[in-house]
């Protein structure tokens, strides 16, 4: 029995220390906000674009800051899904290429969500407390996204 529990171990060993050359892909630009980005295409106070870059960004965005314990896979794998994962719901850095609808859409559930307390993802808040809104962050958040969501026209009725 000793024997077996030793080559499980031994097995899963060498599994981790090879899938460290599998390493994720990464969600990194190092170009500034491009014309299709929330921020340049609507007024953003430097108070929201600051809590956009702290809370949101690193999963809504082309950018993401990596913490060092990303680059130890299995951690990076599942970090990318969540990236991957967040931009496909909302890309503040492709805003722009979004239909009316689907702006419109996005800025109500950005005010709901904020709003509920379910964005920042918990997950995402363990390892980044910063990133954790106050009353006033969340106040700012859907003020600036009401405001954008008012200036966009709503589609036509069919």
């Amino acid at each position: 029995m000793r024997s077996l529990i030793k080559k499980i171990l031994i097995v899963l060993g060498v599994a981790l220390v090879a899938i460290q050359f599998f390493p994720s892909a990464k969600n990194v630009s190092t170009a500034a906000p491009g014309p299709n980005d929330i921020t340049v295409m609507h007024p953003t106070s430097p108070e929201v674009k600051a809590i956009l870059k702290e809370s949101c960004y690193d999963c809504h965005s082309n950018n993401t800051r990596y913490p060092w314990y990303t680059h130890i896979q299995p951690v990076g794998w599942w970090m990318q899904h969540h990236v991957d994962e967040g931009n496909r719901e909302l890309n503040f850095s492709e805003f722009g290429t979004y239909t009316a609808k689907r702006a419109r859409k996005k800025l109500d559930e950005i005010v709901k969500e904020t709003k509920d307390g379910e964005m920042p993802l918990t997950s995402f808040l363990i390892t980044h407390r910063e990133a954790k809104l106050t009353a006033l962050q969340i106040q700012q958040v859907v003020d600036w996204a009401d405001g954008i969501h008012a200036r966009i026209p709503a589609p036509a009725a069919p």
